[in-house]
């Protein structure tokens, strides 16, 4: 068989001049470099690094931002939503297929923001930056005789940023459940700019905060009213049905001794 050498990628620099995008990439290089602190990255080569990931998809996008804390990421969002530009947040760049490839602002976690906040091992839980990888987590809570469950085969590498955004399983997931199954809470950032804590809560906890008002309440007001008014139609066209995974009818199992853990994560 003929062998035929394809030619390399061209890899372009950002260009003020592009109108395709629709954006004023000028614009958003400014103000991302006067407001976020760390690094903002449009040359080619850092484009084309971030253009892959474990997949075969090749998205080359439109810069990349390297936050050094949670509030420069928050920033970073926060212009990339004046600008109208898209965003796209990386974990460890193993996904399969093709998550973390995109034409969008690409916000990488794993260089600086990748901190155990804080670990309660009576409670076996703990509060981590999303750049966190699955190994080294582990292996900071191993001395409380803990482990973070689902375990994919990328645990050396892949963040519990990109876990919970991929819902990830591992062989391990029979016995702990998924990343869904492990997290208790998230702290968000909204469009708007509201941050806030989601995950359980209770009826007293409920009127609480519906009671404080500002933005908050009227979420959870809006999404209360949604699941009543909502509910019985989703149950009725999505029943419950047992999910198998590998003939292992998972919904038949229950974790023993799972490690859960809350991401404080802007999205």
């Amino acid at each position: 068989m003929n062998r035929v050498d394809l030619p390399a990628p061209v890899v372009r620099p950002a260009n003020p001049a592009e109108t395709s995008s629709g954006l004023d990439l000028a614009g958003l290089e400014r103000d991302l470099r006067a407001r976020v602190q760390g690094e903002v990255r449009f040359d080619a080569g850092s484009r084309g690094a971030y253009s892959t990931d474990a997949s075969n998809y090749r998205q080359i996008p439109i810069c990349v931002v390297v936050p050094q804390t949670v509030e420069a990421a928050a920033q970073a969002m926060l212009v990339c939503r004046d600008h109208g530009a898209p965003v796209l947040s990386r974990g460890g760049g193993t996904s399969l297929a093709g998550q973390c490839t995109n034409t969008a602002v690409v916000i990488d976690f794993s260089k600086y923001v990748n901190a155990l906040i804080s670990v309660d091992p009576e409670g076996r839980t703990c509060w981590v930056e999303p750049g966190i990888v699955l190994d080294e987590l582990n292996g900071q809570v191993g001395s409380y005789g803990l482990s973070f469950g689902p375990e994919p085969a990328t645990h050396n590498h892949c963040t519990l940023g990109g876990m919970i955004g991929n819902n990830s399983c591992g062989a391990t997931a029979q016995r702990t459940g998924k990343t869904v199954d492990n997290v208790l809470a998230l702290e968000v950032m909204l469009p708007d700019g509201t941050r806030m804590e989601v995950g359980g809560t209770s009826d007293q906890e409920y009127a609480d905060i519906v009671r404080s008002g500002g933005r908050t309440g009227e979420i959870y007001r809006q999404l209360r009213e949604l699941a009543s008014r909502c509910g019985d139609a989703v149950r009725q066209g999505y029943p419950e049905i047992p999910r198998r995974v590998s003939g292992y009818n998972l919904d038949s199992l229950l974790p023993e001794k799972n490690f859960h853990v809350a991401q404080a994560q802007d999205s």
